[in-house]
Protein backbone atom coordinates (compact mmCIF):
# COMPACT_ATOMS: atom_id res chain seq x y z
CA UNK A 1 0.00 0.00 0.00
CA UNK A 2 1.19 3.82 -0.89
CA UNK A 3 1.76 6.09 2.01
CA UNK A 4 -0.67 8.15 0.68
CA UNK A 5 -3.62 5.40 0.80
CA UNK A 6 -2.56 4.08 4.13
CA UNK A 7 -2.52 7.61 5.64
CA UNK A 8 -6.02 8.36 3.74
CA UNK A 9 -7.56 4.91 5.10
CA UNK A 10 -6.22 5.35 8.55
CA UNK A 11 -6.00 9.18 9.21
CA UNK A 12 -9.88 9.66 10.87
CA UNK A 13 -9.20 7.01 13.52
CA UNK A 14 -5.96 8.67 14.39
CA UNK A 15 -7.48 11.43 15.33
CA UNK A 16 -10.70 10.25 17.00
CA UNK A 17 -7.59 8.81 19.63
CA UNK A 18 -5.73 11.60 19.55
CA UNK A 19 -8.75 13.64 20.19
CA UNK A 20 -10.29 10.95 23.10
CA UNK A 21 -6.93 11.08 25.18
CA UNK A 22 -7.41 14.75 25.92
CA UNK A 23 -11.54 14.13 26.29
CA UNK A 24 -12.12 11.38 28.74
CA UNK A 25 -15.65 11.89 28.00
CA UNK A 26 -15.60 11.42 24.27
CA UNK A 27 -14.85 7.52 24.24
CA UNK A 28 -15.72 4.63 26.56
CA UNK A 29 -12.19 3.42 27.96
CA UNK A 30 -13.24 -0.09 26.08
CA UNK A 31 -12.84 2.00 22.85
CA UNK A 32 -9.95 3.70 24.03
CA UNK A 33 -8.07 0.52 25.02
CA UNK A 34 -9.60 -0.98 21.13
CA UNK A 35 -8.01 2.05 19.62
CA UNK A 36 -4.72 2.08 21.28
CA UNK A 37 -4.53 -1.43 19.72
CA UNK A 38 -5.23 -0.18 16.32
CA UNK A 39 -3.27 3.07 16.59
CA UNK A 40 0.07 0.32 17.53
CA UNK A 41 -0.81 -2.40 14.54
CA UNK A 42 -0.80 1.11 12.44
CA UNK A 43 2.57 1.93 13.70
CA UNK A 44 3.79 -1.35 13.54
CA UNK A 45 3.40 -1.32 9.89
CA UNK A 46 4.41 2.07 8.73
CA UNK A 47 7.78 0.97 10.48
CA UNK A 48 8.01 -1.96 8.38
CA UNK A 49 7.09 -0.39 5.16
CA UNK A 50 8.10 3.30 5.50
CA UNK A 51 10.43 3.56 8.26
CA UNK A 52 11.46 7.29 7.04
CA UNK A 53 8.26 8.80 7.11
CA UNK A 54 6.87 10.95 9.74
CA UNK A 55 3.69 9.69 10.05
CA UNK A 56 6.30 7.32 12.44
CA UNK A 57 7.02 9.82 14.91
CA UNK A 58 3.50 11.49 14.85
CA UNK A 59 2.29 7.49 15.60
CA UNK A 60 5.13 7.16 18.84
CA UNK A 61 3.79 10.48 20.08
CA UNK A 62 0.14 9.45 20.51
CA UNK A 63 0.67 6.23 21.78
CA UNK A 64 3.26 7.09 23.98
CA UNK A 65 0.19 9.58 25.55
CA UNK A 66 -2.16 6.78 25.39
CA UNK A 67 0.02 4.66 27.46
CA UNK A 68 0.52 7.31 29.82
CA UNK A 69 -3.06 8.49 30.26
CA UNK A 70 -4.56 4.48 29.80
CA UNK A 71 -1.63 2.76 32.56
CA UNK A 72 1.01 5.56 33.47
CA UNK A 73 -1.12 7.13 35.82
CA UNK A 74 -1.27 3.93 38.22
CA UNK A 75 2.62 4.53 38.79
CA UNK A 76 2.94 8.04 38.43
CA UNK A 77 -0.19 10.03 39.55
CA UNK A 78 -1.42 12.88 38.34
CA UNK A 79 -0.74 16.95 38.12
CA UNK A 80 2.42 18.37 38.60
CA UNK A 81 4.51 15.61 38.73
CA UNK A 82 3.29 13.80 35.53
CA UNK A 83 3.89 17.04 34.17
CA UNK A 84 7.29 17.43 34.74
CA UNK A 85 8.59 13.36 35.00
CA UNK A 86 6.46 12.51 31.83
CA UNK A 87 5.43 14.64 29.65
CA UNK A 88 8.05 17.60 29.18
CA UNK A 89 10.17 14.74 28.66
CA UNK A 90 8.37 13.25 26.22
CA UNK A 91 7.64 16.99 24.28
CA UNK A 92 11.43 17.08 24.43
CA UNK A 93 12.17 14.12 22.57
CA UNK A 94 9.75 14.13 19.96
CA UNK A 95 10.41 17.49 18.55
CA UNK A 96 14.63 16.98 19.86
CA UNK A 97 15.25 18.70 16.61
CA UNK A 98 14.61 21.55 16.90
CA UNK A 99 16.15 21.94 20.07
CA UNK A 100 19.19 20.59 18.91
CA UNK A 101 18.97 23.40 16.08
CA UNK A 102 18.32 26.01 18.42
CA UNK A 103 21.57 25.34 20.10
CA UNK A 104 23.60 24.97 17.33
CA UNK A 105 22.59 28.13 15.84
CA UNK A 106 23.11 29.63 19.39
CA UNK A 107 26.99 28.16 19.07
CA UNK A 108 27.28 29.48 15.58
CA UNK A 109 26.05 33.18 16.69
CA UNK A 110 28.69 33.38 19.13
CA UNK A 111 31.70 32.19 16.92
CA UNK A 112 30.48 34.94 14.65
CA UNK A 113 30.53 37.70 17.45
CA UNK A 114 33.62 36.23 18.45
CA UNK A 115 35.08 36.65 15.10
CA UNK A 116 33.11 39.85 14.23
CA UNK A 117 35.00 41.31 17.79
CA UNK A 118 38.48 39.86 16.58
CA UNK A 119 38.55 41.13 13.48
CA UNK A 120 37.23 44.13 13.38
CA UNK A 121 37.63 46.25 16.90
CA UNK A 122 34.89 48.54 16.90
CA UNK A 123 32.42 46.14 16.47
CA UNK A 124 32.08 45.64 19.89
CA UNK A 125 31.29 48.91 20.67
CA UNK A 126 29.15 48.90 17.56
CA UNK A 127 27.05 45.87 19.02
CA UNK A 128 27.14 46.76 22.69
CA UNK A 129 27.07 50.28 23.01
CA UNK A 130 29.48 53.31 23.67
CA UNK A 131 28.59 53.74 27.67
CA UNK A 132 28.33 49.72 28.24
CA UNK A 133 31.87 49.33 26.92
CA UNK A 134 33.24 52.68 28.32
CA UNK A 135 31.43 51.80 32.00
CA UNK A 136 33.08 48.06 31.84
CA UNK A 137 36.66 49.81 30.55
CA UNK A 138 36.08 52.13 33.74
CA UNK A 139 35.59 49.36 35.68
CA UNK A 140 38.43 47.21 34.62
CA UNK A 141 40.88 50.44 35.36
CA UNK A 142 39.36 50.65 39.32
CA UNK A 143 40.08 46.83 39.56
CA UNK A 144 36.47 45.33 39.53
CA UNK A 145 35.93 44.31 35.81
CA UNK A 146 32.29 42.74 36.62
CA UNK A 147 31.41 45.38 39.08
CA UNK A 148 27.83 45.94 37.18
CA UNK A 149 27.21 42.74 38.88
CA UNK A 150 27.50 44.11 41.91
CA UNK A 151 24.21 45.26 44.23
CA UNK A 152 24.86 48.28 46.16
CA UNK A 153 22.61 47.13 48.89
CA UNK A 154 23.31 44.46 51.14
CA UNK A 155 23.50 40.33 50.51
CA UNK A 156 19.81 39.55 49.56
CA UNK A 157 18.58 41.89 47.54
CA UNK A 158 14.94 41.18 46.24
CA UNK A 159 14.36 44.03 44.44
CA UNK A 160 17.29 43.10 41.86
CA UNK A 161 16.23 39.25 41.99
CA UNK A 162 12.61 40.60 41.33
CA UNK A 163 13.72 42.95 38.43
CA UNK A 164 16.34 40.64 36.90
CA UNK A 165 13.65 37.57 36.66
CA UNK A 166 10.76 39.85 35.21
CA UNK A 167 13.58 40.73 32.70
CA UNK A 168 14.86 37.41 31.82
CA UNK A 169 11.01 36.20 31.90
CA UNK A 170 9.52 38.82 29.42
CA UNK A 171 12.49 38.47 27.00
CA UNK A 172 11.81 34.81 27.03
CA UNK A 173 8.45 34.63 26.54
CA UNK A 174 8.81 37.22 23.64
CA UNK A 175 11.15 35.23 22.07
CA UNK A 176 8.74 32.13 21.86
CA UNK A 177 6.06 34.32 20.83
CA UNK A 178 8.22 36.07 17.79
CA UNK A 179 8.66 32.44 16.60
CA UNK A 180 5.06 32.55 15.07
CA UNK A 181 6.40 34.34 12.13
CA UNK A 182 7.76 30.73 10.71
CA UNK A 183 9.94 30.85 13.55
CA UNK A 184 11.82 33.89 12.35
CA UNK A 185 11.31 36.13 14.85
CA UNK A 186 12.48 33.73 17.33
CA UNK A 187 15.65 33.25 15.13
CA UNK A 188 16.53 37.02 15.25
CA UNK A 189 16.25 36.94 19.08
CA UNK A 190 19.02 33.93 18.84
CA UNK A 191 21.18 36.21 16.51
CA UNK A 192 21.56 38.98 19.06
CA UNK A 193 21.62 37.38 21.83
CA UNK A 194 24.36 34.32 20.54
CA UNK A 195 26.32 37.95 18.80
CA UNK A 196 26.21 39.81 22.15
CA UNK A 197 27.76 36.67 24.23
CA UNK A 198 30.15 36.12 21.81
CA UNK A 199 31.48 39.57 21.54
CA UNK A 200 31.19 40.09 24.90
CA UNK A 201 32.92 37.55 26.01
CA UNK A 202 35.65 38.18 23.87
CA UNK A 203 35.81 41.54 25.20
CA UNK A 204 36.75 39.99 28.79
CA UNK A 205 39.53 37.66 26.94
CA UNK A 206 41.25 40.30 25.20
CA UNK A 207 41.51 42.43 28.16
CA UNK A 208 43.06 39.50 30.31
CA UNK A 209 39.99 38.68 32.51
CA UNK A 210 38.53 35.89 30.74
CA UNK A 211 38.37 33.17 33.78
CA UNK A 212 37.13 35.79 36.11
CA UNK A 213 34.09 36.55 33.18
CA UNK A 214 33.73 33.20 33.18
CA UNK A 215 32.92 32.16 36.59
CA UNK A 216 31.32 35.09 37.15
CA UNK A 217 28.37 35.46 33.68
CA UNK A 218 28.38 31.57 34.07
CA UNK A 219 27.45 31.21 37.42
CA UNK A 220 23.90 32.42 36.49
CA UNK A 221 24.42 32.03 32.35
CA UNK A 222 24.58 28.48 32.40
CA UNK A 223 20.84 27.96 33.07
CA UNK A 224 19.50 31.44 31.53
CA UNK A 225 21.27 31.17 28.53
CA UNK A 226 20.51 26.66 28.08
CA UNK A 227 16.57 28.29 28.55
CA UNK A 228 16.68 30.83 26.48
CA UNK A 229 18.02 28.80 23.81
CA UNK A 230 14.89 26.17 24.99
CA UNK A 231 12.37 29.27 24.58
CA UNK A 232 13.69 30.20 20.97
CA UNK A 233 13.66 26.37 19.92
CA UNK A 234 10.35 26.31 21.31
CA UNK A 235 9.56 29.81 18.99
CA UNK A 236 10.93 27.70 16.10
CA UNK A 237 8.32 24.59 16.76
CA UNK A 238 5.41 26.41 16.71
CA UNK A 239 5.91 29.07 13.93
CA UNK A 240 7.45 26.36 11.57
CA UNK A 241 4.20 23.57 12.50
CA UNK A 242 2.00 25.22 10.11
CA UNK A 243 4.63 25.73 7.07
CA UNK A 244 5.24 21.65 7.60
CA UNK A 245 1.68 20.38 8.80
CA UNK A 246 2.73 16.76 7.90
CA UNK A 247 -0.01 14.29 7.80
CA UNK A 248 -1.78 17.40 9.74
CA UNK A 249 -3.85 19.86 8.65
CA UNK A 250 -1.91 23.26 8.45
CA UNK A 251 -4.72 24.47 11.88
CA UNK A 252 -4.20 20.79 13.35
CA UNK A 253 -0.62 21.28 13.30
CA UNK A 254 -0.36 24.86 14.19
CA UNK A 255 -2.57 23.56 17.55
CA UNK A 256 -1.01 20.23 18.48
CA UNK A 257 3.10 21.88 18.07
CA UNK A 258 1.67 24.86 19.15
CA UNK A 259 0.32 23.47 22.93
CA UNK A 260 3.38 21.72 23.47
CA UNK A 261 5.71 24.45 22.49
CA UNK A 262 3.99 26.48 25.19
CA UNK A 263 4.12 23.69 27.72
CA UNK A 264 8.04 23.54 27.43
CA UNK A 265 8.42 27.38 27.19
CA UNK A 266 6.50 26.85 30.99
CA UNK A 267 8.85 24.23 32.20
CA UNK A 268 11.74 26.80 31.86
CA UNK A 269 10.18 29.03 34.38
CA UNK A 270 11.58 27.52 37.38
CA UNK A 271 14.96 27.82 35.60
CA UNK A 272 14.72 31.28 34.48
CA UNK A 273 13.76 32.29 38.36
CA UNK A 274 17.04 30.48 39.69
CA UNK A 275 19.07 31.80 37.51
CA UNK A 276 17.63 35.10 38.49
CA UNK A 277 17.88 34.04 42.32
CA UNK A 278 21.90 32.78 41.53
CA UNK A 279 22.55 36.63 39.92
CA UNK A 280 20.61 38.51 42.33
CA UNK A 281 21.70 37.36 45.52
CA UNK A 282 25.36 35.36 44.43
CA UNK A 283 27.01 36.25 41.03
CA UNK A 284 28.38 39.43 42.91
CA UNK A 285 30.81 37.53 44.94
CA UNK A 286 31.85 35.02 42.28
CA UNK A 287 35.51 36.93 42.27
CA UNK A 288 35.38 36.27 46.38
CA UNK A 289 34.35 32.75 46.35
CA UNK A 290 37.33 29.74 45.56
CA UNK A 291 37.39 28.54 42.66
CA UNK A 292 36.23 25.27 43.40
CA UNK A 293 32.62 26.15 44.86
CA UNK A 294 32.02 29.21 41.43
CA UNK A 295 32.96 26.08 39.15
CA UNK A 296 30.54 23.72 41.51
CA UNK A 297 28.01 26.32 40.77
CA UNK A 298 28.57 26.75 37.26
CA UNK A 299 29.14 23.09 35.84
CA UNK A 300 25.75 21.89 38.68
CA UNK A 301 23.64 24.60 37.07
CA UNK A 302 24.71 23.44 33.44
CA UNK A 303 24.83 19.50 34.29
CA UNK A 304 21.28 19.54 35.99
CA UNK A 305 19.45 21.63 33.02
CA UNK A 306 21.09 19.48 30.28
CA UNK A 307 20.53 16.42 32.54
CA UNK A 308 16.67 17.50 32.68
CA UNK A 309 16.54 18.59 28.83
CA UNK A 310 18.63 16.61 26.91
CA UNK A 311 19.49 13.30 28.70
CA UNK A 312 16.32 12.33 30.77
CA UNK A 313 13.90 12.99 27.95
CA UNK A 314 15.30 9.71 26.14
CA UNK A 315 15.12 7.51 29.17
CA UNK A 316 11.81 8.49 29.56
CA UNK A 317 11.08 7.30 25.86
CA UNK A 318 12.83 3.87 25.75
CA UNK A 319 11.04 3.04 29.17
CA UNK A 320 7.50 4.03 27.77
CA UNK A 321 8.11 2.03 24.62
CA UNK A 322 8.84 -1.02 27.20
CA UNK A 323 5.85 -0.44 29.36
CA UNK A 324 4.03 -0.16 26.20
CA UNK A 325 4.77 -3.25 24.87
CA UNK A 326 4.77 -4.92 28.14
CA UNK A 327 1.32 -3.40 28.63
CA UNK A 328 0.22 -5.21 24.95
CA UNK A 329 1.11 -8.52 25.89
CA UNK A 330 -0.68 -8.44 29.38
CA UNK A 331 -3.71 -7.55 26.92
CA UNK A 332 -2.82 -10.50 25.11
CA UNK A 333 -1.85 -8.56 22.00
CA UNK A 334 1.50 -8.13 20.23
CA UNK A 335 2.63 -5.75 17.43
CA UNK A 336 2.64 -7.71 14.20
Amino acid sequence: MREAAFIKQNKEKWLEFEKSLYNSTENKPERLAELFIQVNNDLAYAQTYYPKSNVIKYLNAITATAYHKIYGKQKSGKGLASFWTFEIPMIMYQYRKYFYFSFAVFFLMALIGVFSAIHEPEFVRSFLGDDYVNMTEDNIERGDPLAVYNNETSFGDFNSFFMIATNNLRVGFMSFVYGIFGGIGSLYFMLVNGIMVGSFQYMFYEKGHFFLSLRTIWMHGAMEIFAMCIEIGAGVLMGTSYLFPGILTRKQAFFQKGKAALKIVLSTIPFTLAAALIEGYLTQYANEMPIILAALIVLGTLGFISWYYLIYPPRVYRKNQEDISYLLKEIGHEKT
